[in-house]
């Protein structure tokens, strides 16, 4: 076991939900954080709130911005990409394809772009934030799914690539996070309230339960290679 005490640690797309849980919990511990996300305003709030942390406005689908970013910040101890994406729902037979490329550019290539440019200068590990849609095989999913599947069959051929570097993905279920907020509150939640009813927890999860698993990763050394679920037991 290692101590997240003083390790200097990314976090992009860390200025909401989960992100913003995991940011929490990481100044809590004394650790050196950096945020990264394309909202000025949810910066500056996150900023206010937790003044410890330092925060860059950038977009992570804009790789020159990525590159002089990393560049600026020189090494640092762990990485973690939490920038999220919500295109991809729907049926296959009137799903637009069209709109899976920008899912995939959304959140797909904003991870290894992110990645690849920290590269030169992270040195302890990085951690993908997926979904369960990658593997739940439900219908009205075949988009979403196949981005954060994409994601998630990367990570074991990367810790291979890029050892002594760690590589692991969290894999969260339904999480009440302002992911959801692109939906009418009715049908939100209506959705919880289905998804509560196949969980075996009997509720929606909470960002800060994820933050918890992704926290645990990063101050476990022997944590490589792997995809954790965060479902409450869904199935």
């Amino acid at each position: 076991m290692s101590t997240i005490a003083n390790k200097h640690i990314v976090v992009a797309g860390g200025a909401s939900g989960i992100g913003k849980a995991l940011v929490t919990q990481l100044v809590a511990g004394h650790a050196q954080v950096t945020v990264t996300g394309r909202s000025a305003d949810k910066l500056a709030a996150l900023k206010a709130a937790l003044p410890a942390i330092s925060t860059v406005v950038l977009d992570s689908t804009d790789r020159p911005a990525l590159n002089a970013f990393f560049e600026s910040l020189g090494s640092i101890d762990h990485l973690v990409i939490a920038v999220s994406g919500n295109k991809g729902m729907g049926e296959f037979k009137s799903l637009s394809l069209d709109v899976v490329k920008e899912g995939f550019d959304q959140k797909f290539f904003a991870h290894l772009h992110t990645l690849q440019a920290a590269l030169p200068y992270l040195q302890g590990s990085v951690t993908f934030i997926t979904a369960m849609t990658a593997t739940a095989e439900m219908p009205g999913t075949s988009g979403i799914a196949s981005i954060n599947g994409a994601l998630e069959l990367v990570v074991p051929i990367l810790a291979k690539e890029l050892k002594p570097l760690r590589v692991n993905a969290i894999s969260p279920g339904v999480i009440d996070t302002p992911w959801w907020d692109h939906i009418a509150p009715e049908e939100k939640q209506q959705s919880f309230a289905y998804f509560s009813s196949l969980v075996h927890a009997g509720r929606v999860g909470r960002a800060e339960e994820v933050a918890a698993a992704i926290y645990a990763v990063l101050s476990n050394d022997y944590i490589n290679a792997a995809i954790i679920p965060v479902t409450g037991g869904v199935s």
